[in-house]
């Protein structure tokens, strides 16, 4: 070509109106370097434009990558399940009651269903359930305090809670814990309610020396103490007052101290 580098024949003669055209490609100096830094431009425009989608496509596709992992499959599932808290329960007893599948997805594991079966305990009072990343499902169990024993039977006694939740049947009441005496113990039973009302009213120097708090009605409550002595409560009503003025009088010889009406006590 005049002017220029020699080109390449790269097609073959096309017949058309008489003349003869061949298809060449040119080489690159002969392309100006002003519409090659043009086209240089378009391309880096194209790419940026592209840049973003292709970033977006590769962060979607990692994080549904990621998904599937945590969610999908065993990669991150359950290894271990940690319970603490226990005292009369065993590790063994809660596990089986919380029934978490081993291997599981840790992410797709049911929190408050475990909990609910762990608190289906009838020692347990509350359950704490919670996973620790990677492979754990941790179980804190709160324990339900006994305030009273109830006998139920030849050495059987059954433990009731500050609810009236009868929860657990020993063979001997536990030291220090005073009896009650109550026909059907519960948190729906009236004089169970009353008992508990008057045992949370006591001073620690009534609750140290109490052996047994008998409830036949919710007026007929009457407390045995160390040493034979008797406090006759009345009902639970004014429980505080009462309490205060029995710890007062305890250093009376009487046996029997009748608080039910506190204004006017009576001694014998």
């Amino acid at each position: 070509m005049p002017g220029g580098r020699s080109s390449k024949i790269q097609g073959k003669n096309v017949a058309g109106e008489g003349r003869n055209w061949r298809l060449v490609r040119a080489d690159t100096d002969a392309v100006p370097s002003s519409v090659r830094r043009f086209m240089a431009r378009a391309r880096r425009r194209r790419l940026r434009a592209v840049l973003p989608w292709a970033v977006g496509a590769g962060v979607v596709g990692v994080l549904g990558l990621l998904v599937w992992m945590v969610y999908g499959t065993s990669l991150l599932g359950v290894r271990e399940v940690r319970v603490v808290g226990t005292e009369t329960l065993t590790t063994a007893q809660v596990e089986q009651a919380a029934a978490v599948s081993m291997r599981a997805p840790l992410a797709r594991v049911d929190l408050d269903a475990v909990r609910a079966r762990v608190q289906a305990l009838a020692p347990v009072d509350r359950a704490v359930v919670s996973r620790s990343w990677p492979a754990t499902i941790e179980i804190q169990v709160v324990e339900r305090r006994p305030v009273a024993a109830v006998a139920a039977g030849r050495d059987r006694f059954t433990l009731i809670d500050g609810a009236g939740v009868a929860y657990r049947t020993v063979s001997a009441a536990p030291s220090g814990l005073p009896l009650a005496r109550l026909a059907a113990p519960g948190p729906q039973d009236v004089n169970t309610r009353s008992a508990l009302t008057v045992l949370s009213a006591l001073t620690d120097e009534l609750r140290e020396q109490l052996v047994e708090i008998s409830v036949r009605a919710p007026a007929q409550i009457r407390l045995e103490l160390r040493g034979h002595r008797t406090i006759i409560w009345g009902d639970e009503t004014q429980s505080a007052t009462k309490a205060t003025v029995s710890t007062a009088l305890l250093k009376r010889p009487e046996n029997t101290i009748d608080v039910s009406a506190p204004e006017v006590v009576t001694l014998r």
